[in-house]
């Protein structure tokens, strides 16, 4: 009779590696595999650090430097070189007086230093404020301003005025129509200060481009580029990139999650046109004195804002004695 298996057989024998060669080939492409899957994972492991610093999650470094480390504000004006140099001067002085003061930097394109083609000369703010970006790499904020707008009361920083998480909270308007008075688009009621990356203001009409801040980021080039897109300048909006702006931000949320709302009296109060009822028109001691319209239909800016220059030349005696 055959032995009886036991039921505690002995243990494995340990195999000799030798006991089996492996052929040069097989060694050989189990060599490279290797050699690929190390180069494979140093070569994600730097793509994941490039994308990282291109997102902003490094600290805010980009690669022209570290944003923050140039002038926090710059302002941005659009000149149409036709106009009137004497009051274009002005209007220079105006920002470059008010930037000094600050700490910010300026910069004033041309409207016609951006190819445009058949829209409107209007649209020129939007690839001036990324023209900006380029210039000023370490820069946080980029107030755009129209030449039809005049800073009044210089002594308030834009910063601790408008920028700061804490003051723009207070000032956001939560849940209210993008196009009043009746929009179904409203903003959202639970963004925080330090997430928003656009502030704007609303006129009785609908948003208003006369003063406008973007912070710097990715996420700012995408809106200005979506904003500038060829589809949008192309498609005759009766107010050009003003509707354009109001159609990305109600059919985009993406951007809506990102904009403040707020009063419009805090950067760009109307001295005279379509003011919100609520809190639109210029008075004394606001930040911004707006004209709009003055440069269209036979009116002069220069005119009109002639006595508002008289207020601030008798400012600027004053502070001098």
């Amino acid at each position: 009779m055959p032995p009886r298996k036991t039921s505690r057989p002995p243990p494995y024998a340990a195999r000799n590696s030798k006991s089996i060669p492996v052929p040069p080939a097989l060694r050989n492409l189990l060599v490279r595999d290797k050699l690929r899957l190390m180069v494979v994972c140093v070569l994600g492991f730097l793509t994941i650090l490039w994308l990282w610093g291109r997102m902003g999650g490094g600290g805010g470094v980009e690669s022209a430097g570290i944003i923050g480390s140039g002038a926090p504000v710059v302002i941005v004006t659009v000149i149409d070189p036709k106009t009137n140099p004497a009051w274009i001067e002005k209007i220079k002085k105006n920002r470059e007086d008010y930037a000094k003061r600050h700490g910010y930097a300026t910069f004033f394109p041309d409207n016609t230093d951006y190819p445009l083609r058949n829209s409107p000369v209007s649209w020129a703010k939007v690839p001036a404020m990324r023209h900006a970006m380029t210039l000023h790499p370490t820069s946080s904020f980029f107030w755009y301003l129209d030449s039809t707008a005049l800073i009044m009361n210089p002594s308030i920083p834009l910063q601790s005025h408008v920028l700061t998480p804490t003051r723009l909270e207070k000032l956001m308007m939560v849940n209210e129509p993008i196009v009043p008075p009746d929009s179904v688009i409203k903003t959202f009621g639970n963004l925080k200060g330090d997430r928003i990356d656009v502030v704007i203001t609303q006129d009785k009409d609908g948003l208003s481009q006369s003063s406008f801040i973007v912070r710097r980021g990715e996420w700012a080039k995408y809106f200005l580029d979506a904003w500038f897109d060829p589809i949008y300048r192309s498609y005759n909006f009766q107010k050009a990139e003003a509707h354009a702006l109001e159609h990305i931000v109600q059919w985009h949320g993406t951007i809506l999650a990102k904009l403040a709302l707020i009063p419009q009296n805090t950067i760009n109060a109307y001295v005279q046109g379509p003011a919100n009822h609520k809190n639109g028109q210029y008075k004394e001691g606001d930040l911004v004195a707006t004209f709009p319209g003055c440069d269209k239909d036979k009116r002069s800016c220069a005119d009109e804002m002639q006595p508002f220059f008289d207020i601030l030349g008798g400012k600027d005696n004053g502070r001098q004695n």
